[in-house]
């Protein structure tokens, strides 16, 4: 999902400084964030009122999140949640400043800023999606089936340090020569487009939203997935994040967030095709044919393997963490950090 790729680059291109101070600055409160992207709709003024910041438009990475909205589980927890549109540098720096109280974000956006001496106050509290869904796709005549074939097309890049690292690394390990890979600067909003007409050989997707619309074009495609390559780039993407005085000071209402939360994405997961109504209901302007496509390929993905939806493994977490260290994108990174399994189900 383009818009996705757009929030993550100019969060890291700005600095975690400079994202941290453009969060502070863009909202007043819960209501200086752009318009609301649905909220769950009470008058009853007992109700804990929380902020939701998406990482961009909604999609169908949010749905858990509308359906609990919009089916009464964060009411019954107590709650009343704004979902909100970040502004363009992301959700990061509004969990981080304390104008929403939780967020949507990567792990690989976060690795920015969870070492150092000042790392950035937010924590992830649950996965979205249980593995990274992530990968490259060209056009069949284009004869990439493999990250070495590469070599010798063009790759529209966001021009980040680990997504070059990463795809470096797999043409590398694959016996491409990483050299001849032609690096255009990314300036893709559709991906069908892009491939069809040659604007560039190859794009790193997510599958859930830019292969389901590749399919429904009916491109004559290859792709192959990151998870596959390597098992250190399955990592988490995307996560939700807290405010770390959030957890610290009112873990009871996290843990109010989270179960309602989980139930939305169980539902998601039983019942595919009426999770995607609850999405198109909060955001009509989304194409239905690819809601619908994209969350019947996500309920087999949201939880996949793992005991409950939101889990997350410390051990993947790590290994990422521990690879972008060893690659010099980031300084050393404890483990854990920037995590936190205490809300799972």
């Amino acid at each position: 999902m383009t818009g996705r790729m757009l929030s993550r680059r100019s969060l890291l291109s700005a600095g975690v400084a400079g994202a941290g101070l453009i969060g502070a600055a863009a909202l007043s409160g819960c209501g200086g964030a752009e318009k609301p992207a649905g909220s769950a709709a009470s008058g009853d003024t007992k109700l804990r009122k929380v902020t939701f910041a998406l990482d961009w438009t909604p999609n169908t990475n949010h749905t858990g999140v509308y359906v609990a909205a919009e089916r009464g589980y964060y009411k019954e927890a107590g709650l009343e949640v704004e979902i909100v549109q970040a502004p363009e540098n992301g959700a990061d720096a509004l969990v981080a400043a304390g104008d929403a109280e939780f967020g949507v974000t990567f792990q690989d956006t976060m690795a920015s800023y969870v070492s150092g001496s000042d790392p950035m106050p937010v924590t992830a509290v649950a996965a979205i999606i249980q593995h990274n869904t992530s990968g490259i796709i060209s056009m069949k005549d284009k004869g990439i089936t493999s990250p070495a074939e590469m070599a010798g097309h063009t790759y529209a890049t966001w021009e980040l340090p680990i997504e070059q690292g990463m795809i470096e690394h797999c043409v590398e390990a694959d016996g491409g020569d990483f050299s001849q890979v032609e690096m255009i600067p990314s300036t893709v909003t559709d991906e069908v487009t892009a491939l069809s007409t040659d604007q560039v050989d190859s794009i790193w997707i997510y599958w859930a939203w830019a292969g389901e619309k590749c399919k429904l074009a009916g491109l004559d495609t290859n792709y192959f997935a990151f998870a596959d390559i390597d098992p250190v780039f399955d990592f988490y993407t995307p996560v939700i994040i807290a405010n770390n005085g959030v957890i610290e000071d009112d873990a009871e209402m996290v843990q109010a967030f989270m179960d309602a939360t989980r139930r939305g994405y169980e539902d998601c997961i039983a019942d595919p095709k009426g999770a995607a109504e609850v999405l198109l209901k909060a955001a009509p302007e989304l194409e239905e044919e690819l809601v619908v496509a994209s969350q019947t390929y996500l309920a087999e993905q949201y939880q996949a393997d793992a005991e409950t939806w939101g889990e997350i493994d410390q051990k993947r977490w790590d290994a990422f963490f521990e690879w972008v260290s060893d690659q010099g994108f980031a300084d050393p990174i404890e483990p854990g950090a920037g995590m936190t399994d205490k809300f799972q189900g």
